[in-house]
């Protein structure tokens, strides 16, 4: 999985997932710009990554600011050959029937809508360049229903479905679509959870254990890179076996 001379924008790229995934993008050749909400903590993922890494703040809910980070990583880095669109809010536990509706559209528009304005902004340069690779992070709710969250649960089914349809739609043009599901990884919101809370999930995973932000960030890479050049419009779960699992 060699990226000289790739270009992979990665969102919600200053924690967890996603800036372990643009951390070993970078460290397999990759130029990575870096989208979040926060410059702090953007330049300090950029020094700890190193390399041409660049950054560009933005709430992707905002489609002004996500289109003007996007044309900034292409002023910075150069065309675009990847997007890992990876940001992402929960949306809060709530009963379907006192689901606030702000909180409601929020959430379509932060996991859902920015996924597609972002797939939508860079597919132009992809199509000229006849090749490219968009990769989106769902979630074990893109696949189950989930009680007590129905704006997430609906819009991580929508990120899946958006993703076929890009994957079928760009295949003529040599580029490419898939959707990483992740299962229980421990990043810095699972950590907060009690352990004996933690103890209680890993115990119901197959494996018996949580997985890690860089396994996960292993199979982005992949998928992200040329040597999955065979493969478009799949889900592919990091989880442990949880999907396949009837305990769950």
């Amino acid at each position: 999985m060699d990226f000289h001379g790739q270009h992979i924008v990665v969102t919600g790229a200053s924690s967890g997932i996603g800036l372990v995934t643009a951390g070993l993008l970078a460290a397999r050749g990759a130029r990575v710009t870096l989208i979040a909400r926060r410059a702090d903590k953007l330049e300090e993922a950029r020094q700890a990554i190193g390399g041409r890494t660049a950054w560009a703040v933005a709430d992707v809910g905002d489609k002004a600011q996500l289109d003007a980070a996007l044309d900034a990583a292409v002023h910075q880095n150069g065309p675009i050959h990847g997007l890992f669109a990876n940001a992402g809010m929960t949306g809060g536990f709530t009963p379907a029937v006192a689901f606030d509706s702000d909180v409601f559209e929020q959430t379509l528009r932060v996991n859902l809508t920015s996924v597609f304005w972002a797939i939508q902004k860079v597919l132009p340069g992809m199509i000229e360049a006849q090749g490219g690779v968009i990769l989106v992070t769902g979630s074990m709710s893109s696949k189950r229903g989930m009680a007590m969250n129905p704006a997430y649960v609906a819009s991580k089914h929508g990120v899946l479905g958006l993703t076929r349809a890009i994957a079928v739609e760009m295949a003529p043009h040599g580029i490419r679509a898939n959707c990483v599901i992740p299962g229980f990884i421990r990043t810095e919101a699972l950590d907060r959870i009690p352990p004996e809370q933690q103890g209680k999930i890993a115990g119901r995973i197959p494996q018996r254990r949580m997985g890690t932000p860089m396994e996960l960030a292993e199979v982005a890479a992949f998928l992200l890179s040329d040597a999955a050049s065979h493969v478009t419009g799949q889900d592919w779960a990091v989880d442990g076996g949880v999907l396949e699992s009837i305990e769950v």
